[in-house]
Formats: structure tokens, sequence, C-alpha cells
């Protein structure tokens, strides 16, 4: 607890300048004290003298003498009269209370320093304001928040690295924007030559079955995917909110949708209970049904590339009434993914050592349906499958049950 507290910036400021009063309060107390007057001797000793100036008696204190008692002298002259002399204790005159018991100069210099250490920490924490403000600036930018600025008030150093924090910012903002522009403008520019291609194709004759023919052709097909994928991912890395509107849909139908239409068996079931279509209540959510279509659509896809055996898929609810998630797992028996690469297989055209020679692909399938389920405000993971294999869980939230 108190170093996640001292490691702030503020703090240690604060504890530096209260340190530093204390201990020039201290030297300057005990230099006023060492300068001041030396304490009077207590009275032991007293002579009488007559008008001459000769000594014609002496006494030393009473032996039974109290502590806080006068001073008393029994003085024995030299013609052998005896004098007795009082000298009564003098009273404390009224004074500063701080000097009394059981207060002194050490309560003192406690109630000094306590009074600079609060006066000193609403200063210390203005100064730190900014500098924490620009820490959560450069957060939320380096969380991939681009358009994140900070506030660049004021003349000194922290103003001045505030505001060529905002002109980098807005560089490279404008430089990914363009950047995103240029893939997706280009990739739309480039089913125009493709379509063009492919007709020739068409129209050359040759036989449909040759291998040169089917070879071109599958050529065409992966490189009319990419183009695809591509301006896809340009869009939602873009965030065009108007190119994809949400709706009320039944997730429950584009799932068995796309089965049907790769030939995979859907397993349905409420609060994560495995059972067949029939009899099951939709599962509505609100979002992109072409999308979520295409998310179905390339989990399954990649589940077929890799798998040796069967793929199922699982569409299932999950959580409480008021937070309720809907759950699609896609199972294969392929031969599963490396805990250490789980992560990246869904970065944008990251590929498993040796996927790329063996199965195709582009390489962006996966970082689609990451970025289609981050749209939806969703999480996916992939997981190890006892026996072999992968699951990939997409987990969506679902409107609250009314």
């Amino acid at each position: 607890m108190w170093r996640r507290i001292a490691s702030h910036l503020y703090v240690r400021i604060w504890l530096a300048v209260v340190a530093t009063v204390l201990v020039l309060t201290f030297l300057v107390g005990a230099a006023w004290r060492l300068s001041a007057d030396p304490p009077q001797l207590p009275i032991r000793e007293v002579q009488i003298s007559n008008a001459a100036g000769e000594v014609i008696g002496s006494a030393q204190t009473r032996a039974d003498r109290k502590p806080g008692d006068g001073l008393e002298f029994d003085v024995v002259t030299k013609t052998g009269e005896v004098l007795h002399l009082e000298l009564p204790r003098p009273k404390r005159p009224p004074g500063n209370p701080w000097n009394r018991p059981p207060f002194g100069f050490g309560w003192m210099l406690v109630v000094v320093g306590l009074a600079v250490a609060l006066g000193a920490y609403p200063i210390m924490r203005r100064l730190t304001l900014r500098l924490e403000a620009l820490q959560r600036g450069v957060e939320r930018w380096g969380a991939g928040d681009l358009s994140a600025r900070v506030n660049a008030d004021g003349r000194d150093e922290v103003a001045f690295l505030a505001e060529r924090f905002n002109h980098a910012a807005e560089r490279i903002e404008t430089l990914m924007d363009s950047h995103k522009s240029l893939l997706a403008n280009a990739s739309h520019e480039l089913r125009s030559p493709l379509a063009r291609i492919r007709m020739g194709l068409e129209l050359m004759g040759t036989d449909a079955a040759s291998p040169q023919r089917q070879e071109i052709s599958r050529s065409i097909n992966e490189l009319d995917q990419l183009i695809d994928e591509i301006l896809l991912a340009s869009r939602l890395d873009a965030r065009q909110a108007d190119a994809e509107p949400f709706e009320t849909l039944d997730l429950t139908g584009l799932a068995a949708e796309e089965c049907s239409r790769l030939h995979v068996e859907l397993h349905a079931g409420p609060q994560g209970d495995s059972g067949s279509v029939a009899g099951v209540s939709s599962v509505t959510l609100q979002g992109s049904a072409r999308l979520l279509r295409r998310l179905i659509r390339n989990l399954l896809e990649n589940a077929r590339r890799y798998s040796t055996g069967e793929v199922t898929l699982e569409l299932t609810q999950s959580g409480s009434a008021a937070q309720r998630k809907a759950v699609i797992r896609v199972n294969d028996r392929g031969p599963g993914v490396p805990p250490g690469q789980r992560e990246r297989i869904f970065e944008p055209f990251y590929r498993l050592p040796g996927a790329s020679e063996r199965e195709g692909g582009v390489g962006l399938g996966l970082a689609l349906v990451k970025s289609i389920t981050l749209r939806h405000g969703g999480t996916v993971r992939c997981e190890g499958r006892a026996g072999g294999g992968a699951s990939f869980v997409v987990e969506l939230p679902m409107p609250a049950a009314s």
C-alpha cells in the first residue's frame, strides 16, 4: 500500500519538501537555543559587606532546603552577631504558554512542521495534476485511441511536452487515416481488373477441367477473397458505423444457415447445455447480420481447413439475467494451437509456422473475427481440446431479460 502511494510523483516531491523544511526548522531552532543567553546558576553562597567594602560575614545555603523553597542564610558577622537572611522565590511572570510545561520548544517545532506540511501538500498537488493528465492522455493514445489529446495550457516544460505530444499524435492519426483510406480504395479498385480477368478466362473457351484452368481459377478466388477481407478490415478499422447498422437479429438462424452451407453439425442449448436446434428458443441480440454471418463463416472455414475430423458449432447462453451472453464455440480436431500462439493468431496476416504451405489462406480470417467481435462489444479466445484440436470461443453481450 505504502509503495503504491509513494510511487506518485507529487507524493515524493511533497515528502522531499516536508523533510527539507523539518531539517531546516530543527537546525534553526538548535542554533537559536545555542545563541541564547546561558541560564543563570542557582545561588549557593552570600557575602555581606560594610560601607567600606569589607566583608563582615558570609554563609552557605542551608542544607535542609527543599526544592521550590526560597533561599535562606544564617550569616555570622565578625562581631559574632547572627543575621538571618531570606530571599523569597520570585514569581514567574506571565509569558508564552508554549514555553510552559508540558509544552516547550520541541512542541513548537512540531506545530511549525505540521503547518508547513499541510501548506505544502496542495501546492505540490497542483504542480503535478497536469503531469497526471498528460499520463492519462498518453495511456489512452497508447491503448489505440488515436484521437486522444491533452491540455497544453501554460508556459512551462509540461505545457511544451503536451503541445509536442498533441502535434505528434495528430500527425500519426492523419497518417493512419490516409493509410486506411488508401488500402480501402486500392482494394475496391482491384475488383474491376479481377472481374475482367475472370471474364477473359471464361471467354477463352479452354477445358474447364484442365489443371491450368483450375489453378488459375483457384488463384483468382484466393485473390478475390483477399481483396474482400482487406476491404472489410479497413472499413472496420475506420469504424464506419453507418456502413454496418445494428438491428435485432436471430443468431440461431444465422448459425444454422452457415452450418448448413458448410455441412457442419450445430448444437444449441440454453445456459451451456448442448442439444439439438429444434425446440430451443432463439438467441437474439443487437448486431450486424452481415458481420456476424461473416464471423461464423470465417470460424467454420478456418476449422474445416485445419481439421482432420468432425467440426461442430455450439451456440449457448451464459451469465445472469442482467448480463447475458451468447456463446459461439467452434470445435475442430486439427493439430491445435500452441499456448504461446493463441493470442497472435488473431493478428492480421499472422500464420502458424508452415500453415501457409499446407492449407493456404491469406491470414485475415481470424483477425476479422476479432474485429467483428470487438465491434459488437464481445471477446474471442482460442482454447485447447481434450483429445486434440482447438476450440474458438466468441462471447457476445445480449439484451437484459425483461
